[in-house]
């Protein structure tokens, strides 16, 4: 009997032009479908389980209002359209689809319920536009163009009664990068790592709520991405470099370090503007400002294949696994009226598949209503942040040192 056909893997590539979201197959390098219209700025690209695409437009010239695309696999034109209270620089979704997070350009936080689009809570979150967003469980990092970086626990986000009883709307707040955050990631055993235009990376304990460690870098770095399957991370730089770098985290040493820079991956031109590792580590992809898309093995760093935008410099670049089922019908987003908080309406809706069926979803956010419902006081998170505790220094007690014995 045949083995069952592997699932097919896109590499899509997006850019500031008005170019579409390109997509190729990874096995064929056939390209498959083109996306359009789309013109997104970096981090605001976005899969939703898989399920589908999301991604916010830049802002046109002289424009003072954004807009949400939603795209289907097998559709090249836009699913829906969505018109948010400000424009969106940052977009991320939970791993089950089950709600979209969007950082603004004035600073704010929008959470919506992928379901029904309804806004379930926006909050103002930095004092300049929200750059990159990133998600560990329940805890939401946001970086911006302000250079600090904080931490949100949504639980306490999404319940009135929680965030009357917190000092600071926030767990934590970081003011070490000297610059623009650029972009973030998160790793197992509640760390983070963000990169800056101060041309540093910075390790962050997200259940400590401090800085682990600094790396420095011979340029600006613009995006980074995670190997799962080691302790080491790629750091794309705007001379083109690819930065091979391990964590190194020690928790006795907290200066620089700049020794943790393995070797790098040269193939680009210009900035590397975006990178997406695989879900194996094996296969990462980068997208640079020249307008070229990369696929690199990992194990012996060479590029496996070449890709070429239409135009415009790539912005954004993902990996994913189309899911092609008939989805109910998708909700445009709503926005909340400045003066009395009321949710009004408003979007576009365009053609959408036939004969759509009902799929589980909201997972996450029934989990999540579930313990908003039995939260008592701060009981509750103060456990849940004692066991990430725990787990973060086994995880770190097992990570290699970069400093000599």
């Amino acid at each position: 009997m045949a083995p069952p056909p592997q699932p097919k893997q896109l590499v899509l590539a997006a850019s500031s032009a008005d170019a579409g979201v390109a997509a190729w197959d990874l096995r064929t390098g056939a390209e498959d479908i083109r996306l359009r219209p789309c013109a997104s700025r970096p981090r605001s690209l976005a899969s939703v389980a898989d399920r589908f695409l999301a991604s916010a437009q830049a802002l046109p010239a002289g424009g003072n209002s954004g807009t949400i695309h939603f795209y289907y696999w097998d559709k090249p034109q836009v699913a829906v359209k969505s018109f948010p209270a400000e424009p969106i620089r940052a977009l991320i979704a939970d791993q089950e689809g089950s709600y979209l997070i969007g950082g603004g350009s004035n600073g704010n936080i929008f959470l919506w319920e992928v379901s029904s689009g309804e806004l379930l809570h926006t909050w103002h979150a930095h004092y300049r536009a929200v750059r990159c967003l990133g998600l560990y469980d329940y805890l939401l990092v946001s970086g911006s163009e302000d250079g600090t970086i904080k931490v949100w626990d949504l639980i306490t986000v999404l319940d009135e009664q929680s965030r009357l009883e917190v000092q600071t709307p926030y767990l934590y707040s970081f003011s070490q990068h000297a610059l623009p955050v650029t972009d973030i990631a998160c790793f197992l055993g509640a760390i983070a790592i963000s990169s800056s235009e101060d041309r540093t990376c910075k390790i962050w304990s997200l259940s400590e709520g401090r800085m682990l460690r600094s790396i420095s870098f011979p340029t600006s770095i613009d995006s980074i991405a995670l190997d799962p399957r080691s302790h080491i991370f790629y750091a794309g730089g705007r001379d083109g470099k690819i930065y091979v770098t391990a964590m190194g985290v020690d928790l006795s040493f907290h200066g620089r370090d700049e020794s943790s820079i393995l070797g790098a991956l040269d193939d680009h031109s210009k900035a590397v503007t975006s990178l997406a590792s695989s879900r194996d580590g094996l296969l990462l992809v980068s997208g640079s400002e020249d307008g070229n898309v990369r696929v690199w093995d990992t194990r012996c760093q060479q590029v496996t294949r070449k890709f070429k935008h239409s135009q415009g410099p790539v912005t954004n670049v993902l990996i994913v696994t189309p899911q092609r089922v008939n989805l109910p019908p998708l909700q445009p987003l709503r926005k909340v009226r400045s003066a009395n908080g009321e949710a009004e309406r408003q979007a576009v809706l365009l053609h959408r598949p036939e004969n759509d069926v009902p799929i589980p979803g909201n997972k996450t956010f029934i989990f999540m209503e579930r313990y908003l419902d039995e939260l008592q006081g701060t009981e509750w998170r103060d456990r849940y942040l004692e066991l990430q505790d725990l787990f973060v220094h086994e995880v770190l007690h097992q990570m290699p040192s970069s400093r000599n014995p």
